[in-house]
């Protein structure tokens, strides 16, 4: 029992030290982002990759949950005799939860993963090391441009989302269920506010940064070898999609 409780003190330990050397990672960052930004020629190339390669996996991936929302949306909708609000039911899901989420997940999975394993395998072939060795800082260089990036393409790939999805459900609905087209936008535009797409854009905004500051994290503090570095991108995708689950629970229930 004695050993039991001194395993469970080191593992509750570890992690608050885990969570402390995080949180100064992000200080750090932000600090970063403030005073060294870096050229804007390394945020342009980042913003290419994060946001400009992601828009098909985007697009792809709005185009059929929206599809989804607009076939199942109307089914139970029909069910209450209430088809005439399927343009709200997809449009205010989209906006305020499942393009924000889902989004994130896409970039996580497409660009977060490839931002750990690139820091990562710079961590161990001591490229980090010599930027140091220079006089060079390497958040200015490795974790600013991709932070700043990623709080910009995120919101503008989840307005991509929001949109192409939308139109997903239109063609569903409207097309292949029969709905009338004038009441689809028509309740669309009554019930979606801008306090929705503030929701929507807030929460996009901090998926972004939560994101980059996982990723780079996990790669700039990967393991030695082939196999730390494996481990970082997968500690790195699994950790931000869960934060960005618990941050969407937080932030819905303040923004309400």
């Amino acid at each position: 029992m004695q050993r039991l409780i001194g395993q469970l003190g080191e593992l509750t330990l570890a992690t608050l030290r885990d969570m402390g050397k995080m949180l100064t990672f992000l200080a750090y960052a932000l600090y970063t982002v403030v005073r060294r930004p870096g050229r804007p020629v390394h945020i342009l190339k980042q913003l290419h990759f994060i946001g400009a390669k992601s828009l098909f996996v985007i697009c792809l991936t709005a185009a059929f949950t929206g599809m989804v929302l607009g076939l199942q949306g109307y089914y139970t909708l029909a069910k209450f005799g209430s088809e005439g609000m399927l343009g709200s039911a997809v449009a205010l899901s989209l906006i305020r939860e499942l393009g924000p989420v889902l989004t994130a997940f896409m970039v996580t999975g497409r660009a977060g993963s490839a931002i750990t394993a690139e820091i990562g395998i710079m961590k161990i072939t001591e490229q980090i090391d010599a930027l140091k060795t220079m006089a060079l800082e390497p958040f200015k260089y490795l974790v600013s441009p991709k932070i700043i990036a990623a709080v910009i393409a995120v919101p503008l790939l989840c307005g991509v989302f929001d949109v192409v999805g939308i139109f997903g459900g239109y063609v569903v609905g409207v097309k292949l269920l029969g709905v009338n087209p004038g009441t689809y936008f028509y309740e669309m535009e009554k019930s979606v506010v801008a306090k929705d797409v503030l929701s929507g854009f807030v929460k996009s905004v901090s998926f972004g940064l939560i994101i980059s500051w996982v990723c780079c994290y996990k790669g700039y503090y990967a393991g030695h070898g082939a196999e730390g570095v494996s481990r970082a991108t997968t500690a790195a995708v699994v950790m931000s999609s869960v934060l960005v689950l618990i941050w969407d629970y937080f932030l819905t229930s303040v923004l309400l």
